[in-house]
């Protein structure tokens, strides 16, 4: 029988602390729902006291989401523990998060006091929050660097004035993982009443070990894990929810489960990134653009051949649709057939030689090939086989007036004509293209970029196409950008049209 790892998501609390990355109460909002269908067990909304914004965005996520525990961080103030059950009126499962440096470098430099007045200021915060919620967890903030005697002595007595969840954060990110882990052995086995509560992490990456120290905590006895999307968060970040989750679903020899949806993380990471302008390092594990990206020819081949050679983790579990073969002078035939395959060309064993000494030649002189430049030494054959061809394209657009566009085209050498308005020249031309081609299709992807430079450029247009569950893939380059866009959608038909 699995154990079960309690997900405390700290992404509007402590991941909104970077500066620049502020939400208003929508955009909360629209987090914490997404992180509700991930499957987090407690959404750590905000700390209500520190201003009014930060209040109502708690009470507004406790009206919106349904099933987790929405919790409301505060210091050992009575006030905040006041405004924090206020805040949480609304909310179905509520818990109210407070508690007090406990390190001698807090109580000597940040409180100017004692060990034992901060024991008593920790219990009576804790007896204060049982008078307004059920379920209080109580935090020993710098617990990383609290001497585990002391420690006990704090969590033991905070237990019995009635925490049901006590935090042990490394809030510094100073601990080694053995250090973590040992700490929370020694808390399992000196403090009474332990086993009647949860311990939870909340450990920071200041060294880069916080998903380490996390999983020594977890593997030590914690049952809850405080994580952040992308591992945002004051200086160097959190430990990161995607990787706690992704560890225990790789290593099930450990018996521990969590409620995570993961094929639902890529998602929810994408729009935490869009919408706190954090992009995500490319190798970021699990959610980094290279995460799942091969570029070394051995590495391709032996991928090709059987996924789990390479990959540890099937892109699929975490929402990615499937690994990326990057093209470089290191890459083989097999990435190269491989890639022309996903762009729909299957070309013969000579075909594909030329095709791949034309390949290397170019590799040498650029860092990385594109889909573009695959196009281009595969040549443009296989257009010829299309079964739908442009016949012409004339679009009417401007200022002030509807864009309308006609086109024409050729279907196995029967021709075809439609007329359609639409948001802009480019869905024009795609509404008239679906007037033709009566199939349900939802354009999934759509990108413009350049290959050249100035007024006369070359445009290029990469698409995705969804039908009947199965995306399929269009590009064209043309210098009218509306054609080339029209062209890639037809592009993207033929996988599918036949």
């Amino acid at each position: 029988m699995s154990d079960r790892l309690f997900i405390f998501d700290t992404t509007l609390r402590d991941g909104e602390q970077v500066p620049g990355c502020q939400l208003n109460t929508v955009e909360k909002i629209e987090v914490a729902k997404a992180l509700e269908e991930l499957g987090v067990d407690v959404i750590e909304a905000g700390f209500p006291v520190s201003s009014p914004g930060d209040f109502n965005s708690v009470v507004e996520i406790s009206k919106a989401v349904t099933w987790p525990t929405i919790c409301a961080l505060t210091r050992a103030v009575e006030n905040d523990i006041r405004v924090a059950a206020d805040s949480l009126t609304y909310a179905k499962r509520k818990r109210i998060h407070t508690g007090i440096g406990t390190s001698d470098y807090h109580i000597r430099y940040k409180f100017n006091s004692t060990r034992e007045e901060i024991l008593e200021r920790a219990v009576a915060c804790v007896k204060y929050a049982r008078r307004f919620v059920e379920d209080v967890q109580f935090y020993a903030e710098d617990a990383g660097r609290t001497d585990n005697e002391y420690l006990a002595r704090v969590i033991e007595a905070v237990i019995k004035a009635g925490a049901t969840v006590v935090n042990i954060p490394d809030t510094t990110g100073y601990c080694l993982p053995q250090q973590f882990g040992e700490k929370i052995k020694y808390l399992m086995e000196h403090v009474d009443g332990i086993h009647k509560v949860t311990i939870a992490t909340h450990c920071h990456n200041d060294l880069g070990l916080a998903t380490a120290n996390t999983m020594a905590g977890v593997l030590n006895g914690a049952r809850q894990a405080e994580v952040t999307i992308n591992g945002i968060g004051e200086r160097a970040g959190n430990t990161s929810l995607e990787e706690v989750a992704m560890i225990l679903k790789s290593h099930r020899e450990l018996c521990i489960d969590t409620n995570i949806n993961t094929p639902r993380i890529s998602a929810v990471s994408r729009m935490v990134s869009n919408l706190m302008n954090m992009p995500v390092q490319p190798n970021k594990a699990i959610v980094g653009r290279n995460a799942f990206a091969h570029s070394s020819g051995i590495h391709q081949d032996g991928v090709l051949k059987n996924r789990e050679s390479y990959e540890i983790i099937d892109p699929k579990d975490v929402g990615v649709d499937e690994n990326s073969i990057v093209l470089t002078a290191r890459s083989g035939r097999a990435a190269l057939k491989h890639r022309l395959h996903v762009l729909g060309i299957d070309l013969d064993k000579d075909a594909l030689d030329k095709a791949y000494e034309a390949f290397l030649k170019l590799a040498d002189r650029k860092k990385e090939i594109n889909d573009d430049d695959v196009m281009l030494i595969a040549g443009e054959h296989h257009k010829a086989k299309h079964r739908l061809k442009l016949d012409f394209l004339q679009v009417t657009s401007g200022v002030g007036v509807k864009s309308v566009a006609s086109i024409g085209l050729d279907i196995a050498g029967e021709k075809f004509e439609a007329c359609a308005s639409g948001n802009g020249p480019v869905d024009a031309a795609i509404q008239a293209i679906k007037h033709i081609i009566r199939r349900k299709m939802h354009v999934k992807e759509f990108l413009i970029q350049a290959i050249n430079h100035g007024s006369n450029d070359v445009g290029k247009v990469h698409i995705t196409v969804e039908h009947e569950g199965v995306n399929y893939y269009g590009f064209s380059a043309n210098t009218d950008i509306i054609a080339a866009s029209a062209e890639a959608f037809i592009d993207a038909i033929n996988k599918f049209v036949r």
